[in-house]
């Protein structure tokens, strides 16, 4: 038993003030922001006027009144500046994931364009077109790549611990430890769990298998938060937190410098789908059902329809040359035909380029008999799979053997994205709440594909389709997509 009590005469550990890095982030955003607004703006106007002093002008009361687009320019850059600002676009709380952080960033920099263009109808000002029309969609482009670039080297901090809030979990045995595990497993969200509070639980040890101390008493819980460096309370479910302690907690923590964050007991909920409206005092937490028909669903079938015939006319020579590939280098047919499960339980037959060879289901029931080290308990993956040929190993490394998929996704039987389309045989294994996922289309790809793939285990390959059912949207299949690209080239799950 360890006791995390301060002992007179020793010193507490020292931490960095929680807001100091916050700080240092902000303004580390605010230098570049103020950057690549200069050399959008000022490169559009010589771009456009060249070197030579060139004059806006409008139409005032008595005269027409002149000034020049480098105070124009200078204008343009402080009122970006302070839009993003308004906005809340540095604001810690969406840094570092989800799309928040980039959406704002679109929303300040429409909402200054349209505000320029109002004052230029209402003062009849004569911009040029062209100025406004090229630093307009380049700076919010240039914008959000330099975000990017931030939270790549962020999210490098936060795996090292660094750049995140340290967090101090209160609540129950269970409900502490689901949340440090899941925190764990996404460091780049910047929680970085450093201690625990169990009400009437145990008052020194660990927290399960996790490696995070077990505080003293909530009744204690400054001298639990100076002794663990932490800065933010998350507060998960407990029978033993009333509402009074609750409200204790939050008097208790100092303004500006502790933060608290409540975590229900939703887990799994898309972001667009939560909204919170206060009601008495009360937080009320609405979360919307997921729809599955009307406007979102025909928008996917276009989407599915216009970028699969896209797909085909420009990969027709690439499918050629695989097809020649297969048949060339091993017997059986080019494409291999499966049954599978698609929407609303309904049979599929999905197509692939052969990888295999012609009797791979025969010899199935003897590798199952093998040890195997990928793959889990539904999913049967091996990492040197004896069935797969020569070039399907090439087809696989690279998920050209997936290429044919694309006529499914025409004909409609499947999506561009989706959960993964299951045997019937291992249909027969899941448990009843899995079958959620028949109520959209299965996909090429999906969050099981860029998620890890074969190194995932059933659990998890079952959240993340789940997942997908539950908040899916236009804009999160777009980044699915843009993400498996670099899923494919890492090749990491892929058997």
């Amino acid at each position: 038993m360890i006791e995390h009590q301060v002992e007179a005469g020793t010193k507490q550990p020292t931490h960095k003030v929680g807001r100091d890095w916050r700080q240092r982030y902000a303004y580390g955003l605010m230098l570049t922001d103020l950057l690549v607004l200069i050399w959008v703006i000022v490169g559009v106007q010589i771009a456009w006027f060249g070197l030579t002093t060139s004059e806006v002008t409008f139409s005032g009361s008595l005269s027409d009144v002149a000034l020049s687009y480098s105070f124009t320019s200078l204008t343009l850059i402080v009122a970006w500046m302070l839009m993003l600002g308004i906005f809340g676009t540095r604001s810690y709380r969406v840094l570092g994931t989800g799309a928040q952080e980039y959406r704002l960033i679109a929303d300040a920099s429409v909402r200054l364009f349209g505000l320029v263009a109002i004052v230029a109808f209402l003062f009849k000002i004569d911009f040029a077109r062209g100025y406004i029309l090229l630093a307009f969609p380049l700076g919010v482009i240039i914008l959000l790549m330099s975000r990017w670039i931030w939270r790549q080297w962020l999210g490098v901090q936060r795996q090292n611990g660094e750049y995140s809030s340290r967090v101090l979990l209160v609540g129950s045995e269970a409900s502490t430890m689901y949340l440090a595990s899941e925190l764990a497993r996404l460091p780049t969200a910047g929680y970085h769990v450093v201690g625990a509070c169990i009400p009437n639980g145990t008052v020194a040890g660990y927290l399960g298998d996790t490696g995070v101390p077990v505080f003293v008493s909530i009744d204690r819980l400054q001298e639990a938060m100076g002794q663990s460096g932490a800065d933010t309370v998350v507060i998960t479910s407990s029978e033993e937190l009333s509402a009074e302690k609750i409200r204790e907690i939050s008097w208790s923590l100092e303004p500006g410098r502790q933060h608290l964050v409540v975590a229900p007991s939703l887990t799994d909920i898309g972001g667009p789908r939560i909204h919170t409206r206060p009601v008495a005092g009360l937080p009320l937490i609405h979360v919307e059902t997921p729809r599955y028909s009307g406007a979102k669903q025909f928008t996917k079938r276009a989407f599915d329809l216009v970028v699969s015939s896209l797909l085909i006319a420009c990969l027709s020579p690439l499918l050629a040359l695989v097809a020649i590939g297969v048949r060339l280098t091993s017997s059986g047919p080019v494409l291999f035909r499966q049954e599978r499960i698609g929407i609303d339980g309904k049979h599929f037959e999905m197509l692939k380029f052969r990888s295999m060879v012609t009797n791979a289901e025969e010899m199935l029931e003897q590798l199952k008999l093998q040890h195997r080290d990928k793959g889990n308990s539904v999913l049967f993956k091996m990492s040197n799979d004896p069935r797969i040929t020569p070039i399907g190993r090439l087809l696989r490394r690279f998920s050209l053997d997936e290429l044919p998929q694309l006529f499914n996704v025409l004909g409609g039987s499947m999506s561009l994205v989706g959960p993964r389309p299951p045997l019937e045989r291992e249909v027969d294994h899941y448990d009843a709440h899995v079958h959620r996922r028949f109520l959209v289309k299965p996909g090429i790809t999906g969050l099981w594909q860029v998620s890890g793939r074969s190194n995932l285990s059933w659990a998890d390959t079952v959240r993340l389709d789940l997942y997908y059912v539950e908040n899916w949207s236009i804009t999160g299949d777009l980044n699915i997509l843009l993400r498996t690209a670099r899923a494919v080239l890492a090749r990491d799950g892929a058997f």
